[in-house]
């Protein structure tokens, strides 16, 4: 199948011209298309921007044992409705994605439901090396080193030493210090019994703080440097955490083996938005002050940061309306995020070669995704075609994660995505799914 998208604005790594695009086979054959290029079908795209496909490598569909809140189904078709094309899960499921068998399986299950691109990390217990050593087929191990309960908690220096030491693929991790969220949490819960005030969502921030991201961030980042081991932390939500970066990035060789990402709630959301909306607000690690925030975007303009990711965690609205500290942490984000993220660039946050180059081509390049990322010939056709000068506003109730919410309910975002293709297919067009397309594995090469 040969297709033919004309009259669009290209992004391309160099920037956005205007020009064709040969799309044959599931990949990308002609950027700039001769005259007389035979093609099957043609789309006008006049008016209309072709970005890469967004690479998520951050999100919770929730599948197996939490299919209430999402699954690999609804996942993927709100990733296809927002221009991502391939994401990464995580593996704080039920049962956890902890032996290469269950990894297997959600990579069996994922083939025959999504509608985008796939990958799932396996998890770290501090028990299941073997495991870890012997998985493949996988960006990689996340670490909880805080934020989670039972096995996924890996919070033994013992355990984190072999797990750097001992094993090849790489390791990302949740970087929230135990110790101090607990001791944090027991003085507040101390404050509360004293002054008989009501503890209110506000108060996450002073449990998750910025002394537990710090801690935990520069003792994990110690382990990788010493065992030289590949290391991508995951959400940065502290001014601390980016100087932290700054300072071991002073090390040339530290380049190639650290990397770090923000999400798109820290990057929009501030602590002066608790009082408003509550509870919609709970994330962990914590949405911090507005300092952090801009810290965050000075972070990815000068290359601290390399990605931008979404952390999509949805709950049901029943969930999320429960009183703090009962409330899970989490939101959905995933179909909103590159609307979200051109919405920025309009108010002059960005660019929208940064764009690209945040949400698709670093984390090709971050995770060795071969032939992604990027609008060049060879490269797969994975495409978000966006429509950068609209407006709409976002509502709860159009929303299609299946915990059927959005903490930007009632926010205009100057952007829509008018398709997304994946692999040469059309999943998602104006409004429409092909419920025939699929995804494919990601394939990953390792150095």
């Amino acid at each position: 199948m040969r297709t033919l998208l004309t009259g669009a604005t290209v992004v391309l790594p160099t920037g956005p011209e205007r020009l064709d695009l040969l799309i044959d086979d599931g990949r990308i054959a002609h950027v700039g298309v001769p005259a007389g290029a035979r093609a099957d079908e043609t789309l006008d795209l006049t008016g209309l921007h072709v970005f890469p496909g967004v690479i998520d490598d951050q999100v919770h569909f929730r599948e197996p044992g939490l299919t209430h809140k999402e699954d690999l189904t609804t996942g993927s078709r709100a990733a296809a409705r927002g221009g991502v094309t391939t994401f990464f899960d995580m593996p704080n499921v039920s049962p956890a994605t902890t032996t290469v068998e269950r990894l297997h399986e959600k990579l069996a299950r994922a083939a025959e439901v999504s509608r985008v691109n796939y990958a799932f990390f396996i998890g770290a217990t501090g028990s299941n090396l073997a495991e870890l050593q012997r998985a493949e087929r996988t960006p990689g191990i996340k670490v909880f080193i805080g934020s989670s309960t039972g096995d996924l908690l890996v919070d033994d220096q013992d355990a984190l030493e072999r797990l750097f030491a001992e094993t090849t693929l790489p390791i990302t991790a949740h970087c929230e210090d135990e110790a101090t969220v607990r001791a944090n949490r027991a003085a507040l819960l101390a404050d509360v019994a004293e002054t008989g005030r009501a503890l209110v969502p506000a108060d996450h921030l002073r449990v998750r703080d910025h002394a537990a991201a710090a801690v935990s961030a520069r003792r994990t980042l110690d382990l990788a440097i010493r065992h030289r081991h590949r290391f991508h932390l995951l959400h940065v939500t502290t001014r601390h955490e980016i100087n932290l970066l700054q300072s071991v990035y002073q090390d040339p060789d530290i380049r190639s083996l650290i990397t770090a990402e923000a999400c798109v709630p820290h990057l929009w959301f501030s602590a002066d938005d608790y009082d408003r909306l509550g509870t919609r607000l709970l994330q962990n690690p914590s949405v911090k002050h507005a300092d952090d925030r801009a810290a965050l975007w000075d972070g990815l303009r000068d290359g601290t940061l390399q990605i931008v990711a979404t952390d999509h965690a949805p709950h049901t609205l029943d969930e999320k309306a429960r009183p703090y500290p009962d409330a899970p942490s989490g939101m959905p984000s995933i179909e909103n995020s590159l609307a979200l993220m051109l919405t920025k660039a309009h108010e002059g946050a960005c660019q929208l070669t940064d764009i690209a180059q945040w949400m698709a081509d670093a984390p090709a390049r971050t995770w060795g995704l071969a032939a992604k990322g990027r609008i060049a010939e060879g490269f797969d056709a994975d495409l978000a075609v966006v429509d950068v000068n609209a407006r709409r506003v976002l509502r709860d109730a159009e929303q299609l994660s299946k915990s059927g919410w959005t903490p930007w309910d009632g926010v205009e975002v100057r952007a829509e995505v008018v398709g997304t293709i994946v692999g040469g297919r059309r999943v998602y067009w104006r409004g429409l799914f092909d419920e025939t397309v699929r995804g494919r594995e990601a394939v990953f090469s390792r150095p």
